[in-house]
């Protein structure tokens, strides 16, 4: 017999679970997701993304920044090779921060509050920025700005996992990454022009009008229904989930759903629940994606981007090279949004392992095998100062560096930049999912900001192939990761995929 409409798809005995047959829940699936209106859902989304925008123009602040202070006439703001590796990596730091805070903020204040805070430090970092007067000022700023960074880097993800249904939560948990992508291009375009007709302090400036716009925004947007749900707020839960799909709709059995899953687990996590694998076992995998996420290099490279292309002596000059790399950053993004729906989550996180994997054996094998006279590193020693060096491509072999980056950028965006986050918001359980992001929100600042912090001090020892070498072995590291750790997530709903990790069953997985 087919179940009602109210009934849910996945119901606990006293003694196990049981799901209905397989054909009768595809087709009330199919049925039920054609009927939805996205247009708020994709408002709400939206307006939540604008942080990540935010995020990514902050991210790579310092790769048209960077050039400009070392040149800087006030001793007061010039950097030297110290500085600059903090100014670069401080902001990781604060994210963090950022990150670990977050654990508290998504469980008291809610999601959307929790991305609405997150607007106070970032207005006043930029601010700090924009007028600073010594590196003091600049490092504080960039401490706020990325402290911002890692409280939406833990909220956002979540907020729309929650708000989303299962026939578009790939695409959309592709959005963050595209909005940062999309924010550090702006980033780059923007570092060009303003030095061309403006201070550099400008980019400051602009930085706090998708502040201004997302919290706009978010006061008109519906907090996250599984949110209200573990607050016992079920009315306003039900008023936020009616907005969020249409009235029109069948939206009390999605509704039904999501409450018997909330009501089955208590509203904190216990220390001795931690034990439990349904707790544990998805903290280590998206914990573990996050720490290899950062581990195969992605901040350094953004971070050091122009100084990297200016030692490499590509074709073109470094900014026009950081452009044409956030470019094809964005298009793989994109690409993975309209994809990982359909192909499925592993085979991204395959694929763009891979592309990594090759992207950075080339780019470490041509450091080190072509003779300084060619590809301009003057020993490859040095990052910091490179405005006194002189970077004159002299062969078109030069255009190797420019092209290794653009694919491993280009297989990043399309598997382990989206879909790191977007699975880190699909399995972890909801009575842990507030704390459990933001721990793995630090897990992946603090090696990013270890990896910046120690990337120019590497180049200078050893040289600058050997970062990229290491990248390359964390890629492959990736590989074997994917294939014995991460679960297939497509078209599964957040209930679905919280009953495999409770009972270990792999039937609610297809």
């Amino acid at each position: 017999m087919e179940p009602s409409a109210r009934e849910p798809l996945v119901r606990k005995t006293s003694s196990s679970y049981q799901t209905f047959s397989r054909s009768a829940c595809k087709r009330l699936d199919k049925e039920y997701l054609r009927s939805l209106h996205n247009k708020r859902l994709y408002l709400a989304a939206f307006a939540a993304v604008l942080g990540n925008f935010n995020f990514g123009f902050a991210l790579v602040y310092p790769s048209p920044v960077i050039p400009a202070l070392e040149a800087h006439p006030s001793p007061a703001l010039r950097l030297d090779q110290h500085t600059a590796s903090w100014f670069g990596s401080v902001f990781t730091l604060g994210a963090a921060v950022g990150g670990l805070s977050a654990m508290l903020l998504n469980d008291r204040l809610g999601r959307k509050l929790s991305i609405m805070f997150s607007a106070l430090p970032s207005a006043v970092g930029y601010a700090l920025m924009a007028g600073a007067q010594g590196i003091g000022m600049l490092l504080l700023g960039r401490v706020l700005t990325g402290y911002a960074g890692g409280v939406t880097s833990a909220s956002i993800p979540v907020y729309i996992s929650e708000i989303s249904h299962p026939g578009v939560r790939g695409m959309l948990g592709a959005c963050p990454q595209i909005m940062a992508v999309l924010g550090s291009l702006v980033l780059y375009a923007l570092g060009k022009y303003l030095r061309l007709v403006l201070d550099w302090r400008w980019l400051a400036v602009t930085g706090e009008v998708p502040v201004l716009a997302m919290i706009v925004l978010l006061c008109f947007m519906p907090n996250s229904p599984r949110f209200l749900l573990s607050r016992g707020k079920d009315d306003e839960a039900l008023r936020s989930l009616c907005w969020l799909r249409g009235k029109d709709t069948d939206y009390a059995r999605e509704y039904e759903q999501i409450k018997d899953s909330v009501r089955k687990q208590s509203p904190r996590v216990s220390c001795a629940e931690i034990k439990d694998p349904f707790i544990y076992k998805p903290i280590l995998i998206a914990a573990g994606m996050r720490f290899l996420q950062q581990l195969s290099g992605v901040t350094c490279i953004l971070v050091y981007l122009q100084s990297i292309f200016k030692k490499t002596s590509v074709i073109l000059k470094p900014e026009y090279d950081a452009a044409l790399v956030g470019l094809v950053r964005l298009s793989s993004v994109a690409i993975a949004a309209v994809s990982m729906d359909k192909a499925g989550r592993k085979i991204l996180l395959f694929v763009s392992a891979g592309v990594m994997l090759v992207s950075n054996l080339t780019m470490g094998c041509y450091i080190h095998f072509m003779p300084a006279s060619q590809n301009g590193t003057v020993a490859n020693r040095t990052l910091v100062s490179s405005a006194n060096v002189p970077a004159e491509p002299t062969n078109y072999i030069t255009l190797i560096p420019l092209l290794a980056t653009m694919f491993f950028i280009m297989g990043y965006a399309m598997g382990w930049g989206p879909i790191t986050w977007l699975l880190m918001s699909e399995i972890l359980p909801l009575k842990a999912r507030g704390v459990a992001s933001g721990l793995c929100v630090v897990v992946s600042w603090l090696t990013a900001f270890t990896l910046t912090q120690f990337f120019l001090r590497v180049v200078e020892a050893f040289g600058l192939e050997v970062p990229f070498l290491f990248f390359a072995v964390i890629s492959a590291g990736n590989i074997l990761f994917t294939g014995c750790c991460v679960p297939e997530t497509k078209g599964r709903s957040l209930e679905q995929i919280e009953a495999f990790f409770r009972t270990g069953r792999r039937s609610f997985m297809r």
